[in-house]
């Protein structure tokens, strides 16, 4: 949600900055999202701890339109990720599933046509994550599939202009400072696992 994250939990996470606790009746996604926009409350994470948090985390996405999209975590034959520079912000390459497209099949063709490459290994599913934003003023919650890639060598990228995506780079686990200084916090959850 914008700059914020919403933790739905079974027990109090350690290490969090920030938090605000909410209970059940506060666990709207449209209104946090609007509220995630204010300065006063962005970069807030949000947490409801429940004993059967994924009971009602299922709750939660029946009542909402989901648009499902699938994408990779691309690793070259040098050890670097691909990365993506979108609409102001590193990213990882990602996009939406066509109509009686398969997940797997739509994250390949994503990443192979945001970035001009053809991937030489797909392997299994590593991440379900939900996001949200506003898509012609409406709200949306996507789930993101995201697959284990690699590629031989380290071929050219050629960033898809037309998506705005503006850079495609291959960055080092050294590196990867870069991303985290100007990411979303979801694809800084990923990062902190590669």
């Amino acid at each position: 949600m914008n700059e914020s994250q919403l933790i739905l939990a079974d027990f109090v996470p350690k290490k969090l900055s920030i938090v605000q606790t909410i209970g059940l009746q506060d666990i709207d996604l449209e209104k946090l999202f609007q509220a995630s926009k204010n300065k006063a409350t962005k970069d807030i994470t949000y947490l409801y701890v429940h004993p059967d948090a994924e009971r009602v985390f299922k709750s939660l996405i029946q009542k909402s339109n989901i648009i499902k999209a699938a994408g990779g975590i691309v690793k070259n034959g040098h050890g670097e990720y691909l990365f993506i520079h979108r609409l102001g912000k590193w990213d990882l390459p990602k996009g939406k599933v066509e109509e009686d497209e398969k997940m797997r099949d739509a994250a390949l063709r994503e990443v192979e046509e945001e970035c001009g490459i053809r991937v030489d290994y797909l392997g299994k599913k590593l991440y379900t994550t939900y996001h949200t934003y506003l898509m012609r003023g409406k709200f949306v919650l996507k789930q993101t599939k995201w697959y284990d890639m690699g590629v031989n060598k380290s071929p050219n990228l050629v960033p898809q202009l037309e998506e705005d995506i503006t850079d495609a780079r291959w960055i080092s686990k050294d590196d990867l400072d870069l991303v985290r200084e100007n990411t979303y916090p979801l694809i800084e959850q990923i990062v902190k696992n590669l």
